[in-house]
């Protein structure tokens, strides 16, 4: 599965969660010196590529050659946070707050450092102290009530959780925590109530499966556990969670708790909030809170692999492989995170590195579809499409009868296939796709064009094609496939029409103009056409159409020519 999809089902609350720190850079007021001018333009460039350490170590320099410029101090801390270095935050910190007294982020982190020394009193103080705002009262509700859990404070806890309820999709995440508290505190009558209203407010996620099944086991409850587990066996989100716990099930081996402190509850926390911040705009202040979790909870693992996935947003792929492989073997999301190594070493053009990690991985889950997935999808990367098509046997092969969700898997083997000139192979895995998948506009597309382009069931290929257009209406090479199926069916003003709308959305593709020059060529406008051909050219073919448009230009197009 993909990353995304995993953490997307851990999301408790999102619409109501929004932005509470931003790495902007404004214009500041620097000193002339050299030294300092240049190391503070070596940051904000290393902050411009979201190079946090980078960032984060320039600024600390420059600041510490002008150590009273507030307008150094605030980057400094805040990339000094998000590049992992706390111990570093929180003395920044305090000089932030020295200046700023309810600076949100300085006062965020120092709560978070109180809570790590298990100083409670002194992580309530702290948060207290934040400027209020919608967002910010949200997270100070939630730091507030682990810290007086830390306190065995259960009325307070309650108190700050309830606020929760009365912001906009919150109630999930506030039924989560309350459970969690609750459970903390030994209060099992409402953590089980609480843990049931959460899975009621936002369904069945794997954040509140995992810390309910445990619930449920650890009191004797392992029926119950069995059923809320088997219920969900067959959603592969789920899968790093019920595999374990029905082995300790079987074994009878009691689970710890999912939160067993009250710093293991403020990483749950900042979790959610930084999963819950999922946008572009959004993805340095979701790392920011990501390194709080993973300072209060290193082995939170969940947070490690979105922290990853928030590098791999921002095409970080080399932090993101460094914080993937924090990720224990020993733990459940292992052969998740050891993939997704090999997926961004191949994003770097780190192939044959790639393809030797999922190799050993295949070996070592030899039943794992997603592992001889990404192995076939690295070695098509590659062009070596014949090691691809093998990979996709074995994962086809370990999937069993097939169902919806694997049509990709038989889309991707016809791409391989076709390559190694193996059309009746990618014909029918094109045909499989689509009888798992019938709405797949892709495959329509790839199958419908492949027909067209060989003379083939033409008019059934274009059924196939309007269908992916109405699918997909701004999909310019889907369109221009359906301009093409006209105009080998000899409808050559709707061909035109169509490849002029395919142009405007893909201008720049040399098939699509040599189609539309094509089309032009049919109905008598001759100049229109060579324009479109010498656009074809100039966006560079491949060697073989490029002979074929330039004999085009010398001699036009013969009654009988296809192309």
């Amino acid at each position: 599965m993909r990353i995304v999809r995993l953490i997307g089902a851990f999301l408790l609350a999102a619409s109501s969660i929004g932005c509470a720190q931003a790495h902007g850079v404004a214009a500041i007021a620097i000193s002339d010196d050299t030294q300092i001018f240049g190391d503070y333009l070596s940051a904000h460039f290393a902050a411009d590529h979201h190079d946090f350490a980078e960032a984060a170590r320039f600024y600390d320099a420059a600041l510490d050659q002008d150590p009273n410029n507030p307008d150094l101090l605030m980057p400094a801390f805040s990339y000094t946070a998000s590049a992992g270095d706390m111990v570093g935050a929180a003395k920044l910190a305090e000089r932030v707050v020295a200046a700023v007294p309810d600076n949100r982020a300085a006062r965020l982190v120092l709560a978070v450092t109180a809570l790590k020394r298990h100083d409670y009193k002194d992580a309530r103080a702290q948060i207290a102290k934040s400027a209020q705002g919608p967002f910010t009262s949200f997270t100070v509700a939630l730091i507030d009530a682990w810290a007086a859990a830390g306190q065995d404070d259960a009325k307070t806890a309650a108190a700050d959780l309830k606020t929760l309820h009365a912001q906009q999709a919150a109630d999930g995440l506030a039924y989560f925590n309350e459970a969690m508290v609750a459970e903390l505190l030994g209060d099992k009558t409402t953590a089980d109530a609480d843990y049931q209203a959460a899975l009621k407010a936002s369904g069945p996620t794997p954040r509140v499966i995992d810390a309910y099944g445990r619930f449920l086991e650890r009191n004797g409850r392992t029926e119950e556990a069995r059923a809320l587990y088997m219920k969900l066996s067959s959603d592969g989100g789920f899968a790093p969670i019920i595999g374990p716990a029905l082995a300790r099930i079987a074994s009878g081996t009691k689970p710890e708790p999912l939160v067993a402190s009250a710093e293991g509850g403020a990483a749950e926390a900042l979790f959610g909030i930084g999963a819950s911040l999922n946008d572009d705009t959004s993805r340095d202040v979701s790392i920011f809170y990501l390194r709080l979790a993973l300072y209060l909870q290193p082995k939170l693992d969940l947070a490690t692999i979105l922290l990853a996935d928030r590098f791999e947003s921002l095409e970080k792929y080399d932090d993101a492989i460094e914080a993937y492989r924090g990720v224990a073997h020993d733990s459940p999301y292992y052969r998740m995170a050891a993939v997704e190594v090999a997926v961004d070493l191949a994003r770097l053009d780190k192939t044959d590195e790639a393809i030797a990690d999922l190799k050993a991985l295949t070996i070592e889950f030899p039943q794992d579809i997603e592992t001889w997935t990404a192995l076939g999808d690295t070695y098509r990367q590659a062009q070596n499409f014949p090691d691809a098509v093998k990979a996709y046997d074995s994962a086809i092969k370990a999937s069993g009868t097939p169902d919806k969700k694997e049509w990709p898997l038989f889309y991707a083997r016809a791409i391989a296939e076709q390559q190694t000139d193996n059309w009746p192979a990618a014909e029918a895995d094109l045909k499989q796709a689509l009888t798992l998948s019938p709405d797949q506009p892709q495959v329509l597309n790839y199958l419908g064009y492949s027909w067209v382009d060989k003379g083939r069931n033409i008019k059934e290929a274009l059924g196939m094609l309007e269908k992916a257009r109405k699918l997909a209406p701004q999909d310019g090479y889907i369109i221009d496939s359906v301009g093409w199926a006209y105009y080998r069916l000899g409808r050559y003003k709707e061909a035109v029409n169509t490849l002029e709308d395919a142009i405007q959305l893909v201008p720049g593709d040399p098939t699509i103009n040599d189609h539309l020059g094509d089309a032009y060529w049919r109905i008598g406008r001759r100049l229109d056409a060579k324009f479109q051909w010498n656009h074809a050219l100039a966006f560079g073919p491949e060697a073989a159409e490029k002979s074929k448009i330039e004999k085009k230009l010398q001699a036009g197009l013969n009654r009988d020519d296809r192309s």
